[in-house]
């Protein structure tokens, strides 16, 4: 079916060519709300919503020309916008005309992409043919284009933007074999091509197989995490946890803070006891064992993230907000994050700790000391931490200011 009325999107205006200057606050917040708005139309009326998504895919290159992409920021949002509007346009039920329609006109935005900011389109044209029988078509016609640049190699290096659409539309046409065979012609096979590699063998029910071919991309430049993250996933799926775990479940868990990282793997391997994982992980972490801190506090292990953040550096300004989040809950654990917020601070950890920041590492420490009784024995602790010169330099501002936030909250 094709949509049925005229709608005028909002967004299509505001990506028109060279829309953006330098910087990128201004279209990664444009993308955004073009997806808030695709999203909301897709509910009531899926062909149309994905109408919108491919007209988005045409138009974001162009806009985006001469914006600075240099933080990343940029790039992340126009692959999630990829990562949520092709499932969009791959579920719509659309006409067969409509589907290769837009499929035509998607793939001219591929060549047409010269950043290039759609790179990742082509890894779900497979799912965009929707069906085994367009996926070969499609297979085949990039396969004519390809063997040009394949069939035989004259050169060291060759490259065809539709590689990687091909090998997507091979493997859901079923032609896993066909994916085998042209990965073993080329001289430089990268991981995102071989990747397909490991989805065909495993289709073709050789889990082993697949997880030799994966640890075989292995080496200059290679993304050694989403290769671990790929065997993990092979031998999870085939019943070895364990084997799962020990091997890959650190690389393979990466995420932006190690919080998040600690909580991908308790989510993956439930059979785990949390302090199990938490001691494994910071086996794998010298130096940096502080930085479990919060991944310890968010499983309720209390004892070992005190232990943590008073053996080795940790953000005094997440142990403060721990000191103040538990001081009514838990004092005695909120007196120890604050009293090594203070010992942090003194020894000249943290970035730009102000006079506000030791205050209030100060305050939610005496005001947990209030609640148990030991306000006198947490002064004198955090004197006599002012006055210890043993462990090293510590940072006379950071030391006036805590003397002066003791008679503050004392008086």
């Amino acid at each position: 079916m094709a949509p049925k009325n005229k709608y005028k999107w909002q967004f299509a205006p505001r990506f028109r060519r060279n829309a953006f200057g330098w910087r990128s606050n201004l279209p990664v917040r444009r993308i955004r709300e073009a997806l808030t708005e695709i999203k909301k139309v897709a509910r009531k009326d899926p062909v149309l919503g994905a109408e919108g998504a491919v007209t988005f895919l045409e138009k974001v290159s162009g806009a985006l020309m001469y914006v600075d992409s240099s933080s990343g920021a940029l790039g992340a949002a126009v692959n999630n916008a990829i990562d949520t509007l092709a499932p969009i346009i791959a579920a719509a039920p659309a006409e067969d005309k409509v589907r290769d329609k837009w499929l035509e006109r998607l793939w001219d935005a591929v060549l047409t992409d010269e950043m290039p900011y759609i790179e990742l389109l082509p890894e779900y044209w497979g799912e965009l043919c929707v069906t085994p029988e367009r996926a070969s078509r499609w297979a085949d016609r990039f396969l004519e284009e390809m063997r040009q640049f394949y069939w035989p190699q004259d050169t060291d290096w060759s490259y065809f933007r539709g590689t990687r659409a091909c090998l997507s539309c091979l493997y859901t046409s079923g032609r896993h074999e066909e994916i085998l065979h042209f990965l073993r012609l080329q001289k430089h096979a990268f991981w995102h091509e071989r990747i397909w590699g490991v989805k065909a063998l495993m289709a073709l029910g050789e889990p082993a197989e697949a997880l030799r071919y994966a640890e075989a991309s292995r080496g200059l430049n290679a993304p050694d995490d989403l290769i671990s993250e790929t065997c993990e996933e092979i031998l999870l799926k085939s019943g070895m946890a364990e084997e799962a775990y020990q091997r890959y479940a650190y690389e393979a868990n990466q995420k932006n803070t190690y919080l998040a990282s600690f909580r991908a793997i308790l989510k993956k391997y439930p059979m785990k006891k949390p302090e199990e994982i938490l001691q494994d992980l910071v086996a794998k972490t010298p130096g940096d064992e502080g930085k479990w801190f919060a991944a310890a506090k968010s499983e309720g292990l209390y004892d070992e993230a005190l232990s943590l953040a008073e053996g080795s550096p940790c953000d005094p300004r997440t142990l403060t907000r721990a000191a103040r989040d538990m001081a009514g809950t838990n004092p005695g654990f909120a007196i120890g994050a604050g009293l090594a917020a203070l010992k942090w601070m003194l020894l000249g950890y943290g970035y730009e700790i102000s006079e506000l920041d030791v205050h209030s590492a100060c305050r939610w420490t005496l005001e947990a000391a209030k609640k148990i009784d030991r306000v006198k024995e947490t002064v004198a602790n955090i004197y006599e931490m002012t006055q210890n010169r043993t462990s090293g330099h510590l940072e006379p501002v950071v030391a006036t200011a805590i003397l002066e936030g003791l008679e503050r909250y004392m008086s």
